[in-house]
């Protein structure tokens, strides 16, 4: 017998241990069973085999690591003990090493919380210090995008001045080269008639000389005295006409000359005025095109705008008159229709900028705040502006021009400013601590109307900011989006 089995019979029993296969009596007793349940019974005993040489070896095992012990309770009378069997001390191991990791794993998921809001406070802290540079490097590029639009309006007024410059030079030069024509043709006419004079001096002194040299008498001469008279005054007469020929061939070439100087010169004033202008269109047209753009994103339509403008400044701001040019009935100059639109675009640009004062585009905060609630559906109900968060007493500013319509207390807007503007456009300012206006008042973009406060139903310190149009809500971002690539 082997020595594994001679070693398990010589210990006690385990109840992990399977019980050795028992055959019935009838099984031993009945060979009659055929030879299939011969062959069933040996693979049972073998199988039964594996397993008793599996739970030996897994026995030998725990009782290496953890042998039998025996915990022994004394008292008085009698005494006790409690077996503590290899598998139960691998239980109790095992709860006991899976307390240790469950409280070292929570320990920590603890630190890493703690950890982890330190770095989120910092984090925000950064972001909220990166958010007001970025917005104080918008204030001062909308500071020097407003710099530069003065600079350019003085830019287009010096270039009106100049085209203006230009346009009287142009019209006396223009004055001078009629004048050099007429000159020129008065000296062309003088020296044809001169011309014609002197061929018909000289075909007389041919004919006077052909008759002295016949010996015939002189017609209207009374001798020889006479004769040699007319020859001289007829050779004085050739003399002075030969004279001015040269004389008015001189001034034919000066004249020329001055004519072609001035043509040249005419030619580098249209150059100059071509380039002007074209540096005029440019420029208008980077004006004009963002404008035209900002108004549309917006939602409305720069026509009618334009329009209601003109309208409502008919008086001092309407539009320039085109320049004219006396043409003696001709059709206008090029350069006077091309001078015509440029001041055209001009008065076009001053009334987008008239309706940029009175469209809402403007943010009514400019410290340091955050975006807390947007435009739409919010708890069900509509929410028919944007919230802006931000220090008590925060500045409120207009974002446009406009008559203030209501101050006061006014339901779950707590203090409450309205203020209407053109365009069928009102603004509401809402949650207010301190209003700073009063009805009636007109105020200008950028004017302060109160301050940031927590009135009325409001779960903290912010300005509520509503743009209506005919009644009608609109999310203000629309307008303050729009704006942003242009002021």
């Amino acid at each position: 017998m082997p020595t594994q089995y001679r070693r398990f019979r010589a210990r006690p029993r385990s109840k992990f241990l399977p019980a050795p296969p028992r055959l019935s009596k009838q099984s031993s007793r009945t060979p009659a069973c055929g030879k299939e349940r011969r062959e069933d019974t040996g693979t049972s005993g073998e199988n039964i085999r594996v397993r008793t040489r599996l739970a030996i070896r897994l026995h030998d095992i725990l009782e290496r690591h953890f042998p039998e012990r025996r915990v022994f309770l004394r008292s008085e009378s009698e005494t006790r003990f409690v077996r503590l069997r290899p598998a139960t001390q691998l239980i109790a191991a095992a709860g006991a090493a899976a307390i240790v990791g469950w409280a070292i794993i929570a320990t920590s998921v603890l630190v890493m919380d703690s950890i982890g809001a330190g770095n989120f406070r910092e984090q925000a802290r950064r972001d909220m210090q990166t958010y007001e540079a970025r917005l104080n490097a918008l204030a001062e590029e909308r500071d020097k995008r407003a710099v530069e639009a003065i600079a350019a309006q003085e830019r287009f007024a010096s270039a009106l001045a100049q085209i203006s410059l230009m346009q009287s030079e142009l019209l006396r030069s223009e004055t001078r080269r009629r004048e050099l024509e007429t000159g020129i043709e008065v000296i062309q006419a003088t020296l044809r008639r001169t011309m014609g004079e002197r061929e018909a001096a000289a075909r007389e002194a041919a004919r006077l000389a052909a008759t002295l040299e016949n010996g015939a008498a002189l017609p209207e001469a009374g001798g020889n005295g006479a004769g040699d008279a007319t020859v001289d005054f007829l050779t004085a007469a050739l003399a002075d006409a030969a004279r001015e020929r040269d004389q008015t061939l001189a001034d034919t070439r000066d004249a020329l000359r001055q004519a072609e100087d001035l043509a040249y010169e005419l030619r580098l004033v249209n150059e100059r005025n071509a380039e002007i202008f074209s540096q005029l269109e440019d420029a208008l047209t980077i004006s004009v095109e963002p404008l035209e753009r900002m108004f549309r994103n917006a939602g409305l339509d720069p026509d009618r705008l334009i329009n209601t403008v003109r309208r409502g400044y008919s008086g001092i701001g309407g539009p320039l008159g085109p320049v004219t040019v006396s043409t003696r009935g001709a059709a206008p100059a090029p350069e006077a229709e091309r001078a015509s639109r440029i001041l055209e675009r001009l008065d076009e640009l001053n009334l987008y900028r008239l309706a940029a004062e009175k469209v809402p585009l403007a943010l009514p905060v400019r410290g340091a705040f955050r975006y807390t609630s947007g435009f739409g559906s919010r708890w069900g109900r509509l929410h028919a502006g944007t919230d802006f968060a931000g220090a008590h007493g925060t500045p409120i500013h207009a974002t446009a021009d406009g008559v203030v319509r209501h101050a006061g207390w006014l339901a779950g807007y707590g203090q409450l400013v309205k203020i209407e503007h053109a365009f069928g456009i009102e603004t509401r300012y809402a949650h207010l601590s301190r209003i700073r206006v009063r009805p009636g008042q007109r105020v200008s973009r950028g004017e302060r109307i109160g301050d940031m406060g927590n009135t009325g139903r409001s779960t903290g310190t912010h300005l509520h900011y509503e743009v209506r149009v005919d009644g009608r809500p609109i999310n203000p971002m629309t307008y303050i989006k729009a704006a942003r690539d242009v002021f």
